[in-house]
This record gives structure tokens, C-alpha cells and sequence, in this order.
């Protein structure tokens, strides 16, 4: 492709307006999330418990601004004063689960529309990352910490709520911490998060910013869909078990069992000898 034309498809990427389409498809994917995380009790929950179901729901619709707003210092329900954006997550909410015959879930779960609410989605994610970086720098000109975390949590927000997610729907998982078992999504969010800091405050990339957001949200679609098609769920398990066995002791761990094993066999021939 040529390159100014392809700079000029990076520009049009970066002016996308978010409301409504990528709103709808990011509001229709959080609400099958919570229904699919509900499992076969979710007819019964949503029946019993329309309340809990809406703020659940919500939750994961709006967590990564309220996470971030908490962590700044500002309002934590200053998401939801958006109304149209909140009635298009509520109609959102209302036809994954109370469309007749369940309709709305099973034309929501069509692997074309998903696959289309799923890119959108990775367009959306690129978006609050950026966003988050930027609110952040805004605050703190020279803490990149600072900038990196609002970034990340604005891509994954609901990562990180969803043990008060689910505790809203009577269920305690304290296992279920981001913090522990992260998701690709969350680290996909913190890679963006670290090259958006990178591209805003230092040198090192030369590259003008348009192409550099647009190539963050060809790799946020491209494994998004990936992991859809063809069951790619984590790309950077290899990378990781290659630094934990480098640089975080799974190397001389595993040395040190070795060892071991070699003095337990050579202490009983030792015996026998005495013997």
C-alpha cells in the first residue's frame, strides 16, 4: 500500500467517533460476557433479580472509567452521567437478556455480528487507552506509572472489577483477581498503554503518532478475531514462561531440583557402601 495513503487511513482511524456504533458493540460484549459468565442459571438470575443483573451489567460497561476516576481522585460515578451512553448500555443489557425466545443473545452470539461487535470493540479498547494515557499525562506531566496503570485499567476496567462484579450477583470469587491470573486483554492494554507513553513523552519512537495508534489497533483487532476464529486465546504465554525462566528464578529452580535429585540418589549408594 502506499504510504500516504496509508497514513491517511491512520488519521481517518484516529477521528472515529465512538457514539454510538462502537458504544453499542462494546455494551452488547460486555452484556453477553456477564450472561455467558452466569452460565445455565442465567434465565433464572435475570428473572429473579433484574437489579443486580442491570448493575452487574454496568459495571462492566463502565469500569475502566470508574477504576481510573477513583485512582485520580475524581468522581467514581462521573461515567454514568453521560445519559446516552447509559440507555444505550441499558438497551443493550435488555436485549441480551429479555428479548423473547432469546432472541437478542442468540443474533448477538451470530459469529458475523460478533465478529464485527468484536473488532469494533478493539477499535473502542485502543481508544480508552489512548484517552487514559493522555487524561493521565495531563495530571502527572513526568509520571509514567502513573500513565501506563490509568491506561491500562481504562482498556481493561472490567478485568479488575470483577470480583465486585460478581459479588453484586451473590457470588464471592477471591480468586478471581486480574492481579493474579492477568488476561491477555490486560496485558495487551499495558503493552499499548507503555508505547502510547513512549510515542507522547520520549524520542525513542520516530514514527508519526497516527500510524503508531493505528498500528495498536490493527494488533488489538487482528488477535481479537484470532482468538475467535482460531482459538488464539494468549499469545504471550511463550514470552512469558521464557523471562520467568530467565530473569525470575525458574532457571535455577529448576537446576536446583536437578542437584537435589543427584544428591538423593548418590546418598543412598553411600549407604550401601557403609553397608
Amino acid at each position: 500500500m502506499d504510504p500516504e495513503a496509508f497514513l491517511d487511513i491512520a488519521n481517518q482511524v484516529i477521528k472515529l467517533k465512538m457514539f454510538p456504533y462502537f458504544d453499542i458493540a462494546h455494551s452488547l460484549l460486555c452484556a453477553l460476557s456477564v450472561k455467558e459468565d452466569l452460565g445455565a442459571g442465567a434465565h433464572t438470575f435475570s428473572r429473579k433479580h433484574p437489579l443486580a443483573c442491570w448493575l452487574s451489567t454496568m459495571l462492566v460497561v463502565f469500569a475502566g472509567g470508574m477504576v481510573a476516576n477513583g485512582l485520580l481522585g475524581e468522581p467514581i460515578l462521573a461515567p454514568l452521567k453521560n445519559t446516552p451512553q447509559l440507555l444505550v448500555a441499558t438497551a443493550c443489557w435488555y436485549i441480551v437478556f429479555y428479548t423473547p425466545f432469546d432472541i437478542g443473545y442468540k443474533v448477538a452470539k451470530f459469529l458475523p455480528i460478533k465478529l464485527v461487535a468484536s473488532a469494533m470493540k478493539e477499535i473502542y479498547r485502543a481508544k480508552k487507552i489512548h484517552d487514559g494515557v493522555t487524561h493521565a499525562a495531563k495530571l502527572y506531566p513526568n509520571a509514567f506509572i502513573i500513565m501506563i496503570i490509568i491506561g491500562t485499567l481504562k482498556g481493561n476496567g472490567a478485568g479488575f472489577t470483577k470480583l465486585i462484579e460478581r459479588l453484586i450477583r451473590g457470588v464471592w470469587t477471591p480468586t478471581a483477581m486480574e492481579f493474579l491470573q492477568p488476561s491477555f486483554y490486560t496485558k495487551a492494554s499495558l503493552i499499548a498503554s507503555i508505547i502510547f507513553v513512549l510515542d507522547k513523552k520520549t524520542d525513542l519512537i520516530s514514527a508519526p503518532h497516527a500510524l503508531v495508534y493505528f498500528g495498536i489497533v490493527i494488533f488489538l483487532v487482528y488477535f481479537k478475531l484470532s482468538s475467535i476464529l482460531l482459538g488464539i486465546h494468549d499469545p504471550f504465554v511463550p514470552f512469558e514462561n521464557l523471562s520467568c525462566a530467565l530473569l525470575f528464578g525458574g532457571i535455577w529452580d529448576s537446576l536446583a531440583k536437578i542437584l537435589g535429585r543427584g544428591q538423593a540418589k548418590e546418598e543412598p549408594k553411600d549407604a550401601k557402601k557403609s553397608n
